[in-house]
């Protein structure tokens, strides 16, 4: 089951990446296209007109899609941005209890929000709602990897849940903490104090 999870946040992530990409393939064929029209003017001649069409809506749905199917893989690798303070300093069973809310109360806002995202791509489905723009777009096709990625991050964070409940630490806290890792409040003092 192990190999099965990791294997699905992985592929995730990676889908994740090939929207990136495609940003960028995108982007850099607008801005080629830019070019030789500049390069014609330049020489007297005139503008092709080279455009990709809807680049601009076509690259916001790849960002969608990007940022949602990441979830769950940053998730796991720890680099979604958390907020120690409160719990660096508690004890191990009151630091666990107060994983298991905080992974609890994830699992439940993000089942939340999964189940309205798979109830929006339904209803964009059965109305045949598309996009507004150049190139009309069924909105359940852009819509649909961030239902995807919502209701993977909603199986990571089940998955930490029961790793907490079990007694062992989450992925996410396996990582660095960033740079309070190391930082005291005997640092802080001192800081203060160093002060002119």
């Amino acid at each position: 089951m192990r190999n099965t999870l990791d294997t699905l946040y992985r592929l995730s992530g990676g889908l994740a990446a090939f929207f990136l990409a495609a940003i960028c393939a995108i982007v850099m064929a607008q801005v080629g296209a830019n070019i030789i029209d500049t390069i014609a003017v330049a020489v007297g001649a005139e503008p092709f007109g080279l455009v990709v069409p809807a680049y601009a809506e076509f690259t916001g749905f790849f960002l969608v899609a990007a940022t949602f199917l990441a979830l769950a893989n940053t998730l796991r690798a720890g680099s979604h941005i958390r907020v120690t303070l409160l719990i660096r300093g508690l004890g191990p069973a009151p630091k666990r209890w107060a994983e298991i809310w905080c992974t609890a109360v994830g699992f439940a806002f993000s089942a939340y929000f999964s189940w309205h995202a798979v109830w929006m791509v339904s209803d964009s489905y059965t109305f045949n709602d598309v996009s507004a723009g150049i190139v009309p777009v069924p909105l359940w096709i852009p819509q649909s990897p961030m239902a995807i990625g919502l209701i993977i991050l909603t199986i990571a964070l089940a998955d930490e849940f029961v790793t907490v409940l079990k007694g062992r630490p989450p992925a996410y806290a396996k990582g660095d903490e960033g740079l309070l890792s190391d930082f005291t409040p005997e640092d802080a003092a001192a800081d203060v104090r160093e002060r002119p």
